[in-house]
């Protein structure tokens, strides 16, 4: 409690970033979907590729890490908070070229890291040890939150007033909300370290080398590989949950406005998951949490293959699919603050961030193959429940690589070189 006494406004802030930044792509996209396929005549499975788009970060988003290492959160979301509010402005000016989407959606991809788990979670774990895993699951609950506030009044907006008027009044929420994001999560303590220094207020903490030298040594560890692996197989599904669920309930035979209701359960189950998961992490072995948390969604998925389309079963299962959001964040998060250099976080959950993205481009393109040769959902929701079940396990492993190879995982914490007294630089 006395972590979260000091640190209150830094935690909100952080909250209030992932809420109001790329995120809300994740919880709004499904909502713009029908109107703009109805309008442009686009083909779902040409929409589908959206989920391609993030593959755009995989050059720069190391470098993004590097840079939010080097000079701290609040610098490097700044370049987010201005540029997001501009690509819905361009969203709304669309003339119908699916082409014209895609681009500003790169262009979201290239920045959306930076308002995004890469920056924001940073600021939480230099803040919070004793109580990270729920400090970790309060600041990602941020987008749930703010997307089952917001999905049901931009659903309205567009209903109303069309399409563009959502996309402007998306540009002015994640404007406002960016800026008092930056405010709240005040200045990061940045350290200026010569080779071989450690910082004396964390000695667990090994000196940082160069790009090729950190990426050496963070990938010897076994729970490097696993981490990525399960953030790939977890994520493949991830196409469904940004752009593609009302579609898929709608499918199911829903009518549009109760489809909409459906959704928004999506963001209850992903705030479930990321309490329940939180409060675990930091009372329960983390592999444990992430086989149960991250294995229940496959059920959910198997459901809305099925042929029961009930309003219940439609929305219990998109309350599981939920869970895996949930959880699947605040263990990454975590796992990555307890086994690496934490002065290299942001640089390490670049990686496991780009697994995200490459799963999610995998996923998209599956999709579209799926739905162009069988024109439902049900085989690309067979294949998620699988490989939910495959990611759940990669994560649950981690544990046994950690019991199994103790030498790597005390060769990334232990401290090295001499240790002094340095000074620190606010930004």
């Amino acid at each position: 409690m006395g972590e979260f006494k000091a640190h209150w406004h830094n935690l909100l802030g952080a909250a209030l970033g992932i809420g109001f930044g790329a995120a809300m792509n994740h919880y709004m996209t499904n909502l713009f979907a029908p109107p703009l396929l109805a309008e442009f005549g686009w083909e779902k499975s040409h929409f589908a590729l959206i989920g391609v788009m993030p593959l755009a970060t995989m050059a720069v988003l190391p470098l993004q890490g590097r840079f939010t290492d080097r000079f701290g959160a609040r610098v490097a979301a700044g370049v987010g908070v201005v540029v997001l509010p501009l690509t819905f402005i361009a969203y709304s000016m669309m003339s119908g070229n699916i082409l014209e989407f895609f681009a500003i959606a790169f262009v979201q991809a290239l920045v959306g890291m930076l308002v995004g788990t890469l920056c924001y979670t940073r600021v939480v774990v230099e803040k919070f040890d004793a109580a990270r895993g729920f400090a970790l699951s309060l600041c990602m609950t941020g987008a749930p939150v703010i997307g089952g506030i917001l999905t049901p009044i931009v659903g309205a907006t567009i209903d109303e007033e069309g399409w563009r008027a959502g996309y402007r009044l998306l540009a002015i929420i994640s404007a406002v909300g960016g800026l008092a994001a930056l405010i709240l999560i005040g200045r990061s303590k940045v350290m200026r370290r010569a080779p071989g220094e450690v910082d004396p207020n964390a000695p667990h903490l090994k000196p940082t080398g160069t790009f090729l030298q950190d990426l050496r040594s963070i990938a010897r560890q076994p729970a490097f590989a696993l981490m990525v692996a399960g953030m790939f197989f977890c994520n493949f599904p991830q196409v469904l949950a940004g752009s593609q669920l009302k579609l898929v309930v709608m499918d199911s035979g829903a009518p549009s406005m109760l489809a909409t209701w459906i959704v928004s359960l999506y963001a209850t189950g992903v705030v479930i998951g990321r309490v329940v998961s939180g409060l675990a992490l930091d009372r329960i072995p983390a592999h444990h949490v992430a086989i149960l948390a991250l294995g229940l969604p496959a059920i959910g998925f198997l459901a809305l293959a099925s042929s029961f389309d009930a309003p219940w079963v439609l929305g219990g299962a998109i309350l599981l699919i939920g869970l895996a959001q949930g959880g699947e964040g605040d263990i990454a998060s975590f796992l990555t603050s307890r086994n690496f250099d934490m002065r290299q976080y942001s640089f390490v959950f670049s990686f496991v961030a780009s697994a995200m993205f490459v799963a999610s481009a995998v996923g998209s393109v599956t999709l579209s193959l799926t739905l162009g040769q069988t024109g439902s959902y049900n085989l690309f929701l067979s294949i998620s429940a699988l490989m939910t079940l495959v990611g759940a396990l990669a994560f649950f492993l981690t544990g046994w690589a950690r019991q199994a190879h103790p030498e790597a995982h005390e060769a990334a914490v232990a401290p090295e070189g001499p240790i002094r007294v340095l000074a620190g630089e606010e930004i």
